[in-house]
């Protein structure tokens, strides 16, 4: 374990402006994850403190739940970078369980993370802690945890990883972590598979260029904060989304290559934030939707109408993360028809913005 936390430490800092080459042999496929929650342990002395270690290609906000005597607290957002550990307890944990919800970032769009979890408890939207976690009141909203059963790692600590089914080590996370935010971010870094070569190198290298940063930036620790701010901020090219509301956004797009429309969703925009969705190769249309919820995800109604942005083509939706590829009959489906509106990209690249009326 000590070996592995100095590599950690190396994959963190980047080592080098370019990102280090793996051969081809470790070449993981990746595809949208079933995410797991993974957890390696080895014995060590007691009074640790409790760490959660990311390894997947997504930067996390994790919440805890600690159960003692039949009290449940739970306590979030702790944000993690891939291929970086956080302390989110101190000191001896004497609880009869601990429980875990993890989320991505909305500039990811629909979290690729299933809450399985069979504990329901309170969080909020942003920073909190709640006491009493098991009923929620006004701002918080239930949401499932999994309980984890931490044993302790030689270093001393409890330690808990979160892993995707394509098992990264810390290196491939935080490879496969910048590829993703380069592909989002509109180049072409693609498959997400942690492995370096040169579409990656020119796809960094030309992301590094627009935005006037230095190659040395790669290894800095706030390297995907920046990225992640990048991404959120308007782009010459592609279609962008800007919230300019003061509610949760959430938003489909659907594409049309010629043969069939593929419609999916939902992606969270956020108060202020812009995000790209990941529309892929050269659609001949494409169309959008949007609309403003709560924190209790109902939709928001302005003098009695929803606070929504679409327009006159009919597409099939469903309410929780979907992706439709045939739009007929949607109702007999189980599916919802929603207005979408035709986006216009013949200038190369389009920004919708969402206000209030």
């Amino acid at each position: 374990m000590a070996d592995a936390a100095a590599r950690m430490k190396a994959a963190i800092a980047g080592r080098t402006a370019r990102i280090p080459r793996r051969s081809p042999a470790t070449r993981l496929a990746m595809s949208l994850p079933a995410a797991l929650v993974s957890f390696l342990f080895s014995a060590a002395p007691a009074h640790a403190d409790l760490k959660l270690c990311n390894r997947m290609s997504y930067v996390i906000e994790a919440a805890i739940g600690i159960d003692d005597k039949a009290a449940t607290a739970t306590r979030g957002w702790f944000r993690i970078d891939p291929a970086t550990c956080r302390v989110v307890v101190q000191g001896a944990l004497t609880a009869d369980r601990v429980l875990l919800n993890a989320r991505a970032l909305g500039v990811y769009g629909a979290s690729p993370i299933p809450q399985n979890g069979t504990d329901t408890l309170c969080v909020a939207q942003d920073n909190f802690v709640i006491a009493a976690a098991r009923q929620c009141r006004s701002g918080q909203t239930p949401a499932q945890f999994t309980q984890i059963t931490p044993t302790q790692s030689d270093d001393g600590n409890l330690v808990a990883y979160l892993a995707e089914d394509s098992e990264y080590d810390d290196e491939q996370a935080r490879l496969a972590g910048i590829q993703r935010l380069l592909v989002i971010a509109g180049y072409d870094a693609a498959p997400i598979d942690g492995v370096d070569g040169p579409k990656t190198q020119s796809a960094l290298s030309a992301f590094l260029k627009s935005r006037g940063l230095a190659s040395d930036i790669v290894q800095s620790a706030n390297f995907f904060t920046t990225m992640v701010d990048a991404v959120q901020k308007p782009s010459p090219t592609g279609l962008t989304w800007c919230n300019d509301t003061q509610y949760k956004v959430m938003a489909s797009v659907a594409t049309d290559d010629g043969k069939a429309v593929t419609s999916r969703g939902w992606y969270r925009i956020d108060p202020g934030k812009c995000l790209h969705p990941d529309v892929t190769g050269t659609p001949k249309q494409i169309y959008s939707f949007a609309e403003a919820v709560d924190n209790d995800n109902r939709a928001i109604r302005i003098k009695d109408k929803p606070l929504n942005w679409g327009g006159a083509v009919q597409l099939c939706t469903r309410d929780s993360k979907f992706e439709v590829n045939e739009q007929g009959d949607c109702a007999t489906r189980g599916l919802t028809a929603l207005g979408f509106t035709t986006v216009d990209m013949t200038s190369g690249g389009k920004t919708l913005r969402f206000a209030m009326p």
